[in-house]
């Protein structure tokens, strides 16, 4: 029964996403914020169909730590999930992702609309370089920057070395690095064939300033609050 709802719901969700992807395409020519709007209630489209097909739902704790100005948003990757919830939830931002996500028809193109970071991973040094470049931009531009330090999707419980690219950008521009934790994977894990029924908490942290800091430094803090904020959702779960 699980894996019924779950394929009910990837396809209605990818019929929004051709509905509500055309939208933002249309507007895109007039700034960042009215496509945004749209892609907002297309997540709201997925929260919908998530609660009411697959039974997930959730709550956000800290939201009183986003700052007032622009921020680079380190967050927990390990479920489809979040990459819903922030644009609903989280300040008006724009994404660091795998340039790949770009080539999916509709998806992609929305992403790019949304004047989305798209870097080669393979690329190194050059990878780092847009990402600062390109997040000062968007920074000044009032956008925050959302990062997932890990660069892929872990498995519940597990990590890796946050990459650097996130903590020089705050470091260059100035911006607070707000941490965001969440017990996402543990409903909706990579490659699932269905979607476990209850409630993900998502807990924003205090902003973290990575001026004058060794950037190796900044994230073992960073990383450090983030898993064991999970690790204490889970327990608690």
């Amino acid at each position: 029964m699980r894996f019924l709802r779950f394929a009910l719901f990837n396809l209605l969700s990818w019929i929004a996403v051709v509905i509500w992807g055309i939208p933002v395409l249309l507007v895109a020519p007039f700034g960042h914020r009215f496509p945004y709007a749209i892609a907002r209630n297309w997540c709201r489209v997925i929260r919908f169909l998530l609660k009411w097909i697959c039974g997930l739902r959730y709550r956000v704790e800290g939201r009183e730590n986003f700052p007032a100005q622009p921020c680079v948003l380190f967050i927990k990757h390990s479920s489809a999930f979040e990459t819903f919830v922030q644009i609903i939830e989280f300040p008006r931002a724009c994404w660091v992702l795998k340039r790949e996500l770009l080539w999916v028809p509709f998806f992609g193109w929305a992403l790019q609309a949304m004047r989305s970071i798209a870097i080669d991973r393979t690329a190194g040094g050059t990878a780092v370089k847009q990402v600062v470049e390109q997040g000062k931009q968007r920074l000044a531009d009032g956008l925050s920057v959302s990062i997932f330090p890990e660069g892929t999707r872990m498995p519940p419980g597990e990590t890796k070395r946050y990459g650097i690219s996130g903590t020089l950008l705050a470091a260059a521009s100035g911006a607070p690095i707000v941490p965001i934790a969440h017990n996402a994977g543990y409903h909706w894990p990579r490659r699932a064939k269905g979607i476990k029924p209850g409630e993900v908490v998502f807990v924003v942290g205090k902003p973290v300033t990575a001026t004058d800091r060794e950037p190796r430094e900044v994230n073992d803090e960073i990383q450090n609050w983030i898993e064991n904020e999970v690790a204490r959702i889970v327990s608690q779960g």
